[in-house]
């Protein structure tokens, strides 16, 4: 992660800060010589070395991440199932095997998107949902609120007690066994989007990298040594910088510059998430429906030289739109972006996007751009 990598331009800072949120591993962090910096008010390694090669190492190799500021939230109870289908745009009712993961978006009334998220169902009465740091204590309290009226039998609980490290990449469930080898007869059938609960660890097929890989899920006294065996192992730390400039690649959005409450999923590149098919209600349907949209989530590659930015304006045929988010891609040596359009732009259309006093010209591509170490869009 050596160049600042602009697509969390407003999520950090580069000020010490003493009050900043820490991780467990925050020591092993300084240890490894991370460059720390505010992230969204928690302290986190931005990189380790050159954002380059920790993105290439991932997509070629295999790399681990920090992500225990995500917040794990236990829904547990009867009628959890049924809250679900209520309180997610995505139908819960998808999920029928144990370990089962979902995606989805958790609306507004309004249809904006108050978090994205992912749901593990275990049994009928016990879902697990990962949600986003920025938004965990308002993701908890609505859910909260709308249990209290809805399912006022439920417990919603925050998983204080566990952290979490992500391991990406085509070696990294290898690495994985490698470390926790009790966990591999539980853990290797797995498939995409399926978790395994292993006792200590909870290990899903799950990523933000758009390579394979483990999220694991385990006790807060042990990730810093779970940790350092996985170094030992030849896992090399990946800081923010490369999982935002992988993420872009593999055209996951980004709460907060993607998404957020003042637009909704079917604008944002998420309508698959949302299911309006099945007559079951949710929280956001009726405004989703009496709105249809007006934008959508395409992908740019610049033609011309230069970086896409979030916030620059992008001028097509059909109207303004504006970048959401941009980066230089390493995967594809060039500058790439995910933008919010006008809906009648197409795949093939050539744009131009406004950089500081130049018109310089993109191509709109479907995104993703890389996925499994390689190139995938087409130009």
């Amino acid at each position: 992660m050596g160049a600042r990598p602009c697509g969390l331009a407003l999520f950090y800072s580069l000020k010490a800060d003493m009050t900043l949120k820490t991780t467990p591993l925050n020591a092993a962090h300084r240890a490894m010589g991370a460059k720390m910096v505010d992230f969204g008010g928690w302290d986190m390694p931005v990189n380790y070395g050159s954002q380059i090669d920790e993105h290439h190492q991932v997509r070629n190799d295999c790399g681990m991440f920090d992500v225990c500021h995500m917040r794990v939230v236990d829904a547990k109870g009867d009628g959890v199932r049924a809250f679900l289908r209520h309180l997610l745009a995505n139908n819960a009712d998808k999920l029928t095997t144990p370990g089962k993961a979902l995606y989805s978006a958790m609306l507004r009334p309004d249809g904006g998107v108050i978090d994205d998220l992912i749901i593990y169902f275990m049994n009928e009465r016990w879902f697990r949902i990962v949600v986003n740091a920025g938004t965990a204590d308002k993701d908890i309290a609505w859910m909260k609120e709308q249990a209290a009226v809805h399912a006022p039998g439920l417990t919603i609980t925050s998983r204080d007690d566990l952290a979490m490290v992500a391991v990406q990449g085509p070696n990294a469930r290898a690495k994985v066994w490698q470390v926790l080898p009790q966990t591999k007869a539980a853990t290797e059938g797995l498939v995409n989007f399926q978790a395994a609960d292993c006792g200590d660890y909870f290990i899903a097929r799950t990523g933000y990298t758009g390579e394979d890989g483990f999220e694991v899920m385990l006790p807060k006294e042990k990730v810093e040594e779970f940790w350092y065996a996985l170094n030992r192992a030849g896992v090399p730390p990946i800081g923010l910088g490369a999982r935002d400039t992988l993420r872009l690649e593999a055209g996951m959005n980004l709460y907060g510059q993607d998404m957020d409450e003042s637009v909704d999923p079917l604008e944002s590149g998420l309508g698959w998430t949302v299911d309006l098919k099945n007559e079951r209600d949710f929280i956001g349907k009726a405004t989703l429906l009496a709105n249809p949209p007006t934008r959508k989530l395409v992908g740019l590659v610049l033609l011309d030289r230069g970086v896409l930015r979030g916030h620059q304006k992008v001028h097509t045929a059909h109207g303004d739109g504006e970048i959401t988010s941009g980066s230089f891609s390493p995967t594809l040596n060039q500058s790439i972006a995910l933008a919010r359009v006008p809906k009648d732009v197409q795949v093939g259309d050539q744009v131009q996007v406004a950089i500081r006093d130049k018109m310089l010209a993109a191509k709109v591509v479907k995104y993703p751009f890389a996925r499994n170490g390689k190139a995938v869009v087409s130009l």
